[in-house]
């Protein structure tokens, strides 16, 4: 199998995997039980786990706590600072491209009485400036805008909109689950109050992720989703996922020192792909913002050919189609959608994401199935 949808099938680095293995076998005691040497092992490298999460984002290690993943982490920022709000602000401002992670939490305030405003982006997916100017308001609790979509790879300029944010006295968020470990992330240059981390988008573990908070717990009014022991300052109490956490540290202290090198090269093998099928797919077209997106990112437009046929004409491949599915019932990408595409198009469009264990190799022969691939589509079709 070749993958070609990293952002759904992300490996774990083998050095994460042996980071962890002590941790589920040899060094098992709960970090939270430090009154003996074995619990005080497993505390000491959880706060080494903080600490690696926190360099890479040039965030403090007071201001990491551990969550399950993105998901949580941007239901706990959104949800959190919402309702600790209670009736002082009511407006939440997000885009039409986030991530449904970050727009059903929005969803769910709005029935709870909150006003949702969704910004529309351009046909590169780049959120609209005027819009959000209007938008953000003395009534707005927070902003949340993705720092690079899953799906078309456009990068958006955070600093600005936190900049937005902060001048009308609202938090800002971003879901940084696709931009970190892939791009230079920096916290205060970008400004933000909150960014939620997943783990297995950095060649971690599945399960794990962290969402800064600037100042730390303490520092921010967050309401907690769930009530316990106390764990994470009692902002994301429960038993910690140790063996979990100690990849999270591992997989972003292998990004920090390969992440720069790392991006080239795999930004070079996708304009490679994408060069490849150019020259042998008629009228294929790319989508995105192709002057500011993620390395490994590359979304496809294929006229005339059914995605999901494609896929199943391509067994040897894991690829992605531009659509989603929700509850059996197939409908097209609302990220397509949003950026001008037709529903045919957004079903006529797939996915690619290539990553660390990439090689030229499969560049070539996945180019070469694709477009025979293509070749038998559209022969049947005629």
């Amino acid at each position: 199998m070749i993958y070609l949808d990293y952002h759904a099938t992300t490996p774990c680095d083998p050095r994460v995997v042996e980071a962890m293995l002590p941790y589920f076998t040899e060094q098992f005691a709960n970090p939270s039980s430090a009154t003996h040497r074995a619990g005080k092992s497993t505390a000491k490298a959880v706060e080494q786990a903080r600490r690696q999460v926190a360099e890479l984002i040039g965030a403090e290690p007071k201001e990491t706590i551990f969550t399950s993943g993105a998901t949580e982490s941007n239901n706990l920022a959104i949800l959190g600072l919402a309702l600790h709000a209670n009736n002082k602000r009511r407006k939440i401002v997000t885009t039409a491209i986030e991530h449904k992670a970050v727009l059903a939490p929005g969803k769910h305030l709005e029935k709870l009485g909150f006003e949702l405003v969704v910004l529309p982006v351009d046909a590169a997916g780049r959120v609209d400036r005027a819009a959000a100017q209007e938008a953000i308001d003395k009534n707005t609790v927070v902003v949340s805008i993705q720092a690079a979509n899953n799906e078309i790879g456009t990068i958006q300029d955070i600093a600005y909109f936190a900049h937005l944010a902060h001048e009308q006295g609202a938090f800002f968020h971003t879901d940084a689950a696709q931009a970190v470990g892939k791009i230079p992330v920096d916290i205060a240059e970008w400004d933000v109050d909150l960014l939620s981390i997943s783990a297995h988008k950095l060649y971690g573990p599945k399960g794990v992720g962290a969402l800064f908070i600037r100042g730390g717990p303490y520092a921010l009014p967050l309401e907690p989703l769930v009530y316990g022991g106390g764990q994470e300052a009692d902002v994301r109490p429960g038993t910690m996922n140790v063996p979990g956490i100690v990849g999270l540290g591992k997989a972003c202290a292998l990004c920090q020192g390969e992440m720069h090198e790392e991006a080239q090269r795999v930004a070079s093998l996708r304009d490679q792909l994408e060069n490849l099928l150019f020259a042998q797919i008629s009228k294929v077209h790319s989508n995105g913002d192709f002057t500011n997106r993620l390395p490994g990112n590359s979304s496809l437009t294929l006229p005339g050919i059914d995605a999901e046929a494609l896929i199943a004409n391509v067994p040897e491949l894991s690829l992605s189609a531009g659509s989603a599915c929700t509850s059996g019932t197939p409908a097209p990408s609302h990220v397509l959608l949003a950026i001008g595409l037709e529903r045919d198009a957004a079903h006529q469009t797939i996915r690619v994401g290539l990553g660390r264990f990439s090689t030229e190799e499969e560049i070539t022969l996945a180019s070469n199935l694709i477009n025979a691939a293509v070749a038998r589509i559209r022969q049947l079709a005629s």
